[in-house]
């Protein structure tokens, strides 16, 4: 197994995939590690919809202005959602869930991309929250956060250059 330097060194947002579909045995990895993500509270607010549906799939892809377009390629989505009411912080546990989410697909070989949910509109009547709710019948008091598109890459990558990293954005003990 990789080290986890490694993963999140070669991690990078893939929007091209192949066909190949992604193995159940992955799929119930990558959606263990979400749900040991850490919570505020350990409260554990998250839920996940798992669409695998070619026409779910491209609804879901014209459902931002843009920024989208690619789910439409992708084998499978996950829809990141929490209960508003259970956290005050659920936009933030949900993050971290989804992160977990990139990580875990990320060592399987898998491809991914987040495709921000919340604040983001679909056209000036309708949100893409709200074209999320309709489509995968999505109760009330659970919101969207993203979707994290998945599949085996179709294009490759170069990892992370370390040597870009920003080390003048840390600061120690004070700014």
């Amino acid at each position: 197994m990789k080290e986890l330097i490694d993963i999140i060194t070669e991690r990078r947002s893939t929007r091209k995939f192949t066909d190949q579909p992604i193995e159940q045995e992955k799929l119930d990895l990558i959606l263990k590690a979400a749900l040991m993500a850490p919570s505020s509270k350990r409260c554990t607010p998250w839920h996940f919809v798992v669409v695998e549906d070619a026409n779910d799939l491209q609804t879901i892809s014209e459902s931002r202005q843009m920024g989208s377009a690619f789910v439409s390629g992708a084998k499978m989505a996950i829809v990141v959602l929490a209960e508003e009411e259970k956290s005050d912080v659920w936009v933030e546990d949900a993050s971290i869930a989804a992160s977990y989410i990139q990580l875990m697909a990320e060592s399987l070989g898998i491809g991914s991309c987040w495709v921000q949910v919340r604040n983001r509109k679909k056209n000036d009547e309708e949100t893409t929250e709200n074209v999320l709710k309709k489509l995968l019948n999505i109760p009330d008091g659970l919101r969207a956060e993203c979707v994290i598109a998945l599949g085996y890459k179709g294009e490759e990558k170069a990892p992370f250059d370390q040597s870009k990293l920003k080390l003048d954005r840390i600061h120690r003990g004070q700014f």
